[in-house]
């Protein structure tokens, strides 16, 4: 278990976020027309996983928002922000926001996701939603950048994430 802050106070998460090395874990999560989608989906492409606490938060909605930009820059690769959102909130998010090289999936039937990836937050107000992290997953799902990010109002790493995107190919 690990710990983390939110606006200074110590939240705790479930588990451990994986490590630079191991393959990801597998998942099947919540897609915007309530399909399940899994890694498997998006086979031989480099993976930048957003994992958000919510996109009605301004800083969650700041790294989809730069992701989605940076992410039009970069061939093979996909952008996928998680979030214990809703389908229909996350489509509408992204509508309003005119973010389209974004894919967003939901942990609504999948609450296992967060303590397999180490972001599910155990203790404090946001406790059942995840984490800030960033992880970077190569064609063949290995994670080749990983980033729990300590304080969850703070922003991720973009540069060192959209680096190990990069160096993917």
């Amino acid at each position: 278990m690990e710990t983390i802050t939110f606006k200074g106070q110590p939240v705790r998460i479930a588990g451990l976020l994986p490590r630079i090395g191991t393959v990801a874990p597998l998942f099947k999560l919540t897609a915007a027309d309530l399909s399940d989608i899994g890694l498997d989906k998006f086979a031989g492409k480099t993976k930048i996983l957003n994992i958000v606490v919510s996109l009605d938060t301004g800083v969650c909605a700041l790294s989809a928002k730069r992701f989605n930009e940076e992410i039009s820059k970069l061939t093979d690769t996909v952008l996928i922000n998680i979030s214990a959102d809703l389908p229909f909130a996350q489509k509408r998010f992204c509508e309003s926001q005119s973010l389209s090289n974004i894919v967003t999936l939901s942990t609504m039937r999948s609450p296992s996701f967060g303590k397999d990836y180490g972001v599910r937050i155990v203790s404090g107000p946001l406790a059942g939603l995840l984490s800030r992290a960033v992880l970077v997953l190569d064609p063949n799902n290995k994670v080749i950048y990983a980033e729990q990010v300590p304080e969850i109002t703070k922003e991720p790493n973009y540069e060192a994430a959209l680096a190990a995107a990069k160096s993917a190919r």
